[in-house]
């Protein structure tokens, strides 16, 4: 049998998982977690599940928390309604990262990658995430963006470029310009190559946007929205610039 945990803050949702798993029979649900407090007390006083399936945003914080304090040997399958935090689940174990609304055939897909990759021992070694990593390259589509104390769905298709600006990377929008919990070297592991590229240290440019492309006397970019600052392509990327545009 493969021990199972769920760790899901939101009841409906987590009884919907149990009984989405119970379609597998080698699976074998031995706990559920509603919060993080919870979930290092309990991965703290049991042994580890092979397989985790967990939520991201809990009540008390992120379950990133749980296993940044409680190191886990498992296999964490990533359940969530947000696709931003892609890059940081797949530092912690994870496997595969499915969004909201779970399908049946993306849950069963992501059991079958456990099972075909699981070790003899039942655990995964540091190696084997980084393989997994490599091979797995998730793109951002949705980026989770605070004002004041409400959260905002930004759609990535919807965003003309990302510039930094006093430590913070901001996102820039038709509406207006929103911070952002990532920085420029993350986004550009995650972001569509095809559609986002980096024109220089301070800015990632939607090619959708681009209004204008001066060549004279360098390389200046005109984009549909954009902060007041003049964006310029950096003498060393022009030429991948060139490519990128035509590729």
């Amino acid at each position: 049998m493969i021990k199972t945990v769920i760790i899901e803050d939101e009841k409906p949702a987590s009884r919907k998982l149990e009984r989405m798993l119970s379609n597998f029979p080698e699976i074998e649900v031995v706990g559920k977690i509603e919060s993080v407090e919870e979930g290092v007390a309990w991965f703290s006083e049991n042994e580890h599940p092979q397989l985790i399936f967990s939520d991201i945003v809990l009540g008390d914080g992120l379950s990133f928390d749980i296993f940044e304090k409680v190191p886990t040997k498992g296999f964490i399958i990533y359940t969530t309604a947000f696709d931003q935090y892609t890059l940081k689940a797949f530092k912690l174990n994870s496997i595969d990262y499915l969004l909201k609304p779970i399908l049946e055939e993306d849950l069963s897909g992501a059991v079958e990658k456990f099972k075909s990759f699981i070790p003899s021992n039942n655990t995964a070694g540091s190696e084997d995430i980084k393989q997994l990593i490599r091979k797995e390259k998730s793109t951002l589509s949705r980026v989770l963006v605070k004002i004041g104390y409400n959260l905002k769905i930004v759609q990535t298709q919807e965003i003309s470029c990302f510039f930094s600006e006093n430590k913070i990377v901001y996102l820039q929008t038709d509406e207006r310009v929103y911070p952002s919990d990532f920085t420029l070297d993350e986004l550009e592991d995650i972001l569509e190559e095809k559609k986002f590229f980096r024109v220089n240290r301070q800015f990632i440019i939607n090619s959708d946007y681009i209004k204008n492309i001066h060549t004279s006397p360098y390389y200046k970019v005109e984009m549909e929205f954009q902060p007041q600052e003049e964006i310029t392509v950096s003498r060393d990327r022009v030429k991948d610039f060139k490519e990128w545009l035509v590729g």
